[in-house]
């Protein structure tokens, strides 16, 4: 197919394959709802791309369109698709496809698949692998050949302008971020399977752990006899899947094995991410040297997103924001910031879906430990409906329950706190949704 339109091109992930698709000489449109950086960082490669979406975007030559899992079937696009009977494909099956005949490399698992998919991706171009990768954020070091010198500086004010989520590559390696959610990570067929760690999430589509652990083991099976699976074989939650009746003849690697990188990035859990890229590397280009990793990971510059630093707010308070959005995640992130600074973290977390905040209340109750004090913003609905067994008043109630103060608030009053916030203190954003414009915010004015 050379003419593909991608409905929901702004899509982290719908705007790499985008670009995949572009460098494989199809002519590419796409819509959103809005527009972003994402969608100009497509329009100055050479895409069109429309802001809202309508039954006449769909170009009238169209053979393909992707459309994102966060775009219904009733959407007016897809439906006019569906009337012209123009195949299509969510975004998943698309990479699935495209994966087809690669070398691929899927990381998967509950944390860190960005961090080490954009790891991975890096230590593979600077030993000249010329890998393909389509990562679930902006890694800063994918635009490090720009001319103005802004792309990994540590103090820039928006990542998300200034390196890319797609990398291209000339051989037959391909490196993707892989989700479970709704069993996505089943429409790949990687030669090498990471999972970084496993833990419940997505509890919309998964009832339980085991739920979960079912879509992984159907993950691990898919992996080939001459194929290797990167992961820690001593996770409470992943050991049974490799030991319970496994016939599956792949290596089992174990990337806590690795030794310890120096890198950027603070925390244990990044020298995790360190340690999953750097196994997974060995495997797929057999030629890295150990100096290669260790000078690749010492100049990873980060994803936006995660753990990434913003400025300063008008006082002088340190400006960061973070992903985070299960509650494992906020707890080492906010450990890794405590240990990082000397006076006052003021935490503004963003829930992401009524399930997941309903279904790990007590987890993210005993999350903020290392906060002083919370804000807790309305919770992102996304795909759900407000069904009022949850609300950001009741996980902030049960965060003041442990000790630590807690208030919800609108995104404008929590804005307004932070501005009070001075120059001793720190302040971080966390959520899988929109909270990060509160940092853009504060650090603009």
């Amino acid at each position: 197919m050379k003419k593909i339109h991608f409905v929901g091109i702004g899509g982290i992930g719908m705007s790499a394959l985008a670009q995949l698709m572009l460098d494989h000489s199809a002519i590419v449109t796409g819509s959103d709802r809005e527009a972003s950086s994402v969608t100009k960082l497509l329009e100055k490669k050479g895409i069109k791309v429309v802001v809202g979406q309508k039954a006449e975007n769909v170009p009238v030559d169209a053979e393909m369109v992707v459309y994102s899992d966060a775009v219904p079937a009733d959407n007016p696009e897809r439906a006019e698709v569906a009337r012209r009977e123009i195949p299509q494909k969510s975004y998943f099956a698309m990479l699935g496809e495209v994966s087809k005949g690669k070398k691929t490399v899927a990381v998967a698992g509950t944390h860190g698949k960005t961090t080490t998919t954009g790891m991975l991706a890096k230590i593979l171009k600077d030993a000249g692998a010329s890998p393909t990768a389509v990562v679930g954020s902006i890694v800063k070091d994918f635009g490090l050949n720009r001319s103005d010198g802004a792309v990994g500086r540590t103090d820039a004010p928006s990542a998300s302008v200034l390196g890319s989520n797609y990398l291209h590559g000339d051989s037959d390696i391909f490196v993707v971020e892989a989700c479970e959610y709704k069993d996505h990570l089943l429409e790949l067929s990687p030669q090498i399977l990471v999972i970084t760690n496993l833990e419940w999430d997505h509890t919309d589509f998964f009832p339980s752990l085991s739920a979960l652990q079912k879509t992984f083991r159907k993950a691990i099976e898919r992996v080939p006899a001459d194929g290797a699976i990167i992961t820690d074989p001593n996770n409470k939650n992943i050991a049974p899947l490799l030991r319970q009746g496994y016939a599956g003849q792949a290596r089992i690697i174990d990337y806590t094995k690795e030794p310890t990188y120096t890198t950027r990035l603070p925390g244990e859990f990044n020298q995790n991410n360190a340690r999953a890229a750097a196994a997974a590397a060995r495997v797929a280009f057999p030629s890295v040297t150990d100096e290669s990793i260790r000078a690749s990971l010492a100049a990873f510059h980060g994803t936006w997103r995660r753990f990434e630093y913003k400025g300063k707010n008008a006082r002088g308070a340190d400006v960061y924001d973070d992903y985070a959005h299960h509650p494992t995640a906020v707890k080492v992130t906010l450990r890794a910031l405590r240990t990082k600074i000397k006076g006052k973290v003021y935490v503004a977390f963003h829930p992401h879906l009524y399930s997941r905040t309903r279904d790990l209340l007590d987890e993210f109750a005993v999350a903020f430990a290392d906060a002083d004090q919370v804000f807790i913003a309305p919770i992102y609905a996304a795909r759900e409906v407000d069904d009022g067994s949850i609300s950001s008043e009741m996980l902030a109630e049960r965060i003041r329950a442990t000790g630590v103060e807690a208030q919800a608030l609108d995104f404008d009053a929590i804005e307004e706190a932070f501005k009070k916030v001075g120059k001793d203190d720190t302040i971080i954003t966390m959520g899988a949704g929109d909270i990060y414009k509160v940092a853009d915010k504060l650090v603009k004015h």
